[in-house]
This record gives C-alpha cells, sequence and structure tokens, in this order.
C-alpha cells in the first residue's frame, strides 16, 4: 500500500514531507515550494492533510498548505498515489491556490 509518510519532490523541484500518517488517515508536515510570486523569502510552510485508506494501496488524499510565513495565501491539493511500474511510489495532484485580494470586486482573479 502507499504510504505518505516522507519526503516527495515534484518536477518544479518543490518537496513535501509528511510527517506520520495516522490510523485515521490524517496526517500533518511542511511543503517546501521552490516557485513563489511573493515578495517575501520563500519559507517551509504546515500543511494538514486526510489520506482515503483503501485495500489496493493506491489511495486518493487532499491537504492544505498555509503559506502564512511568507505570503497571504492558502492552497490545496487534492490527488492519488500510484505504484509506478518500476515500484516507486508516485503521486498525482491537482491544486488551487487563493490569494488575498483587496476587495470583492478583484475576486475574480484570486483563485488559480
Amino acid at each position: 500500500p502507499c504510504n505518505l509518510t516522507g519526503w516527495w519532490e515534484n518536477d518544479l523541484g518543490s518537496k513535501m514531507q509528511v510527517f506520520e500518517v495516522g490510523k485515521d488517515g490524517t496526517f500533518s508536515g511542511e511543503y517546501h515550494t521552490a516557485v513563489s510570486s511573493a515578495q517575501k523569502p520563500i519559507q517551509p510552510s504546515p500543511l494538514t492533510g486526510s489520506q482515503h485508506l483503501d485495500e489496493d494501496g493506491q489511495c486518493t488524499f487532499g491537504f492544505t498548505v498555509n503559506w502564512k510565513k511568507f505570503s497571504d495565501s492558502t492552497a490545496v491539493f487534492v490527488g492519488q498515489c500510484f505504484n509506478g511500474d518500476d515500484g516507486k511510489e508516485v503521486l498525482h495532484t491537482s491544486w488551487l491556490l487563493r490569494e488575498k485580494v483587496d476587495s470583492e470586486p478583484d475576486d475574480w482573479k484570486a483563485t488559480r
């Protein structure tokens, strides 16, 4: 079965560390992004999430990253773990990023 605990790296060089997945599927960790449009220096950011535990090992999961240490934005990720042909676990994710805007009329440009 897929084990999210440990370090993961994406194709842009961002890294995520999942500390431990609880028996109920909840987990926490840190996200170390390699890309940002924020003006402040990038810092590791806390993440919290939940994994759907199932028998075939190709679990689905979701987590939230709060970029509070250097940005006014929050991101959510959803994905699935696959056991690749080479035996390595691979995560495929999609994400949404919400940036703070100054007014409701600017809401249209706040989510990527």
